[in-house]
């Protein structure tokens, strides 16, 4: 259930929308694109490099920009927003002003976006200790803004912030049913962007992927 700020912050914003040009977003689906069926997950992990992660020297998050432009005034997070949620209504800015968002992660529902994060299936720590600490900042740009795989979701910002730059053997999904999902997901990232994978990480998808 929302929290006591969660409501309230939704009170608020729900008291500026009516004061905001909005425009109403449909219904939308809150799976991000791209998520690949179980067997082929399982194909495309037994294919990933296994290694052990690499250093985070040098590691910043300010070398993966985000949240960039995309176009109608909205940022990658605000697309995110109304991509996952239902009901979203948005200012002349695209922030939204109103709206609900399930997280998958948690099974909670929340009205105010302030109570959601975008999180980066695998982090971006994790893609820099596994293969993009080579890669140039527009491809750790591309990375962090991608639309286009299943890399960004809307979920609970306290789990977000609880699982940080951990990998599935570190930290999974509080909802053990999503937790196929997750690990097709996080393979499919792993794959499209050619990062490794090490030892543990490995066991883990294999055993959350053996639940699909």
């Amino acid at each position: 259930m929302p929290t006591t700020r969660a409501v309230r912050n939704s009170l608020t914003i729900l008291a500026s929308a009516a004061v905001l040009s909005a425009t109403v977003v449909g219904v939308a689906s809150a799976t991000p694109p791209g998520i690949p069926s179980a067997a082929t997950a399982k194909s495309d992990l037994a294919g990933l490099t296994v290694k052990a992660d690499g250093s985070l020297d040098g590691y910043s998050r300010d070398k993966f920009p985000h949240w960039i432009d995309q176009g109608n005034s909205c940022n990658t997070r605000e697309v995110v927003l109304k991509r996952d949620g239902t009901n979203v209504k948005t200012g002349s800015d695209c922030a939204p002003t109103s709206g609900s968002w399930f997280s998958p992660y948690d099974g909670a529902t929340w009205t105010a976006a302030s109570d959601v994060d975008i999180d980066h299936v695998v982090p971006l720590a994790d893609a820099w200790r596994t293969g993009a600490s080579a890669w140039t900042t527009a491809q750790r740009q591309a990375y962090a803004n991608d639309l286009t795989d299943p890399q960004l979701i809307a979920v609970t910002d306290n789990v977000n912030q609880q699982k940080g730059d951990k990998s599935p053997d570190q930290w999974k999904p509080p909802l053990t049913s999503y937790w196929c999902t997750y690990a097709e997901m996080w393979v499919a990232v792993k794959a499209k962007f050619d990062l490794t994978v090490n030892t543990a990480e490995k066991a883990a998808l294999t055993d959350m992927l053996g639940r699909c």
